[in-house]
C-alpha cells in the first residue's frame, strides 16, 4: 500500500474525481490573504502542475459551468466527502495520519458506511472522499446534498465539519504545504476496487445506504398524496396533475425555471431584475444548496448573470438573508393549520402571474406550469405509458377495424351495390400466425 499511495501526487489524486474535459475549476492560494483563480478542465494537468507547494493551497471539488465557484454556476459533481477537524478531538492526539485513516476505517464499518475510496491527510486533519461511477448533473444537488449532510452527521464524531459540505467548497491540495502545521498534505489510504484502481460507487448504490429514512418518508408522503388525491376525487373535488416532488429538489427546479425563462426571452429589462435576483436566491437557500453565510456571494454571481453591469443593492436582499437566518435555526411558520419555512413558498400560479409566464414558455419549463399545462403533460404521460404497452392509436384502430370501416368503399362499390351483390368482404392481409391460429388442424 505504501507504493501506491506514493504515486499519488496532486494530479493523480485530483484527476480520480476530476475527469471531465470541459468546464472550470477554482484554486485557492495563499494564507493571511488569499488568492482565487478559476481555469478551464483542459489545463488542470498544466496548472497543477505550476503549484508553488511551499504555499497553502485549495482545489474545488465539483465543476462549474462558468469560471467561477459558486453553487449557481454549479455544472457537474463526481464524489461526495468529509472534511474531519481530527486535531481538535481528544481522541486522536498523538496519533499518526495512518492511525487517523485506521480510525476512520474502522468507524465507518460499525457505522455501516462504505469505506471512503481515499483518506487525505490534509496536515492537521483528514479528508474522507467517496469516489463516484461517473459524474452527477447539476439537477441532482439536492439529492447530492441530503447525502452529505448524512455523512457530516454521522461523522461528527470523528470532528467532521459540518460548514464543509457544500458543492461550492475547497480541500486542500495534495502535495502543498499546510504552514499551520508544517505538514505536506497527502493521500494515507486507498480503498482498491477490483481493477485496483480507487474504488468508485454508484451515487445510487450510496443514497440507498444513506438515506434509508430519508426514502421511507419520500414513499409515505407519496402514499398520503394518492390518498388525498383519492378522497378529493370521491368528494367531487378538483385534483392536481403536477408530479409529486420533495420540496428541496421542487426549490432547485424552481430557480433553474427562471433561469431558463430569461434564456427564452433572450435576457431580462432592467425593471424587473431585482424580481428575479429576489426569486433565484429565494428559491436557492429553500434548497439547501447554500446558506445565510454564502447567500451575498451567490447572489453577486447570480446578478452578473442577469447583467455583468448591474450594480444591485445588498439592502433589499436583508429581509431574505433575516428569513434564510430564522430558516436555519429551525424556526417555521404556521398557515392554515400547516406549517412551512421562513422563506417564501409561493404557489405556481403567483410565479406565473408575477413573471407573466406564457402557455408556450410552460410547455418548455420543468415545474412552473398552470393546472392546464400539467394536465396536458399528463395525457401526454398516459399516452406514451399506453403506447409503450402495445396499445394503438385511434386512427390506426379505426383503420384496421372492419366494424369500423365502410366494406363497400374498399370494394369500390356503392352502398346499394354492395347489398345487392350479397354483402362481399374486402379481402384484409393476414399474417402467417394467424392463419395458424384459425386453422388448428394446419402444421
Amino acid at each position: 500500500m505504501a507504493q501506491q499511495l506514493e504515486l499519488f501526487d496532486r494530479w493523480e489524486e485530483a484527476g480520480t474525481y476530476h475527469t471531465q474535459k470541459y468546464g472550470f475549476f477554482s484554486l485557492l492560494v495563499g494564507s493571511a490573504r488569499k488568492h482565487q483563480s478559476s481555469h478551464p478542465m483542459v489545463d488542470m494537468p498544466r496548472v497543477l502542475s505550476l503549484i508553488d507547494t511551499s504555499r497553502d493551497t485549495w482545489l474545488s471539488q465539483a465543476e462549474f459551468i462558468k469560471p467561477n465557484r459558486r453553487v449557481v454556476n454549479l455544472a457537474r459533481l463526481c464524489l461526495l466527502f468529509v472534511d474531519m477537524d481530527t486535531y481538535r478531538q481528544p481522541w486522536a492526539q498523538g496519533r499518526s495520519p495512518e492511525q487517523l485513516a485506521d480510525a476512520v476505517l474502522f468507524f465507518c464499518h460499525e457505522e455501516g458506511i462504505p469505506p471512503p475510496s481515499l483518506i487525505v491527510f490534509s496536515g492537521r486533519g483528514v479528508q474522507a472522499k467517496w469516489l463516484l461511477e461517473g459524474t452527477l448533473p447539476r439537477r441532482a444537488l439536492p439529492r447530492w446534498n441530503a447525502c452529505q449532510c448524512f455523512l457530516v452527521d454521522r461523522l461528527a464524531t470523528l470532528g467532521a465539519d459540518p460548514a464543509a459540505k457544500d458543492a461550492s467548497r475547497v480541500l486542500r491540495l495534495v502535495d502543498t504545504v499546510n504552514s499551520k502545521s508544517g505538514e505536506i498534505c497527502r493521500v494515507i489510504h486507498v480503498e482498491p476496487g477490483p481493477d485496483g484502481h480507487p474504488v468508485r460507487y454508484s451515487f445510487e448504490y450510496l443514497a440507498e445506504i444513506l438515506l434509508p429514512l430519508s426514502r421511507q418518508e419520500i414513499e409515505e408522503q407519496r402514499q398520503r398524496r394518492i390518498e388525498r388525491r383519492q378522497l378529493k376525487l370521491l368528494d367531487g373535488g378538483r385534483s392536481s396533475n403536477l408530479r409529486g416532488f420533495s420540496g428541496r429538489q421542487l426549490a432547485w427546479d424552481r430557480l433553474e425555471d427562471l433561469r431558463y425563462l430569461v434564456e427564452l426571452r433572450g435576457g431580462v429589462v432592467e425593471g424587473e431584475r431585482m424580481l428575479h435576483l429576489f426569486w433565484r436566491l429565494n428559491f436557492l437557500l429553500l434548497s439547501g444548496a447554500t446558506n445565510s453565510t454564502l447567500m451575498y456571494h451567490e447572489a453577486a454571481a447570480l446578478a452578473r448573470e442577469l447583467d455583468a453591469a448591474w450594480n444591485y443593492r445588498c439592502q433589499e436582499l436583508m429581509t431574505l438573508y433575516a428569513k434564510a437566518r430564522a430558516n436555519e435555526s429551525g424556526e417555521t411558520v404556521e398557515f392554515q393549520g400547516r406549517k412551512y419555512p421562513p422563506l417564501y413558498t409561493p404557489r405556481n400560479d403567483t410565479l406565473i402571474n408575477l413573471f407573466q409566464i406564457t402557455d408556450d414558455e410552460q410547455r418548455k419549463l420543468r415545474t412552473l406550469v398552470s393546472r392546464g399545462i400539467a394536465k396536458e403533460r399528463d395525457r401526454e404521460r398516459h399516452t406514451a405509458r399506453r403506447r409503450a404497452a402495445g396499445a394503438m392509436d385511434r386512427k390506426t384502430y379505426e383503420s384496421r377495424s372492419l366494424s369500423r370501416q365502410k366494406p363497400w368503399e374498399a370494394l369500390g362499390m356503392s352502398r346499394a351495390s354492395w347489398y345487392r351483390a350479397g354483402k362481399p368482404m374486402p379481402a384484409v392481409e393476414t399474417s402467417p400466425s394467424v392463419l395458424l391460429m384459425a386453422e388448428p388442424g394446419r402444421v
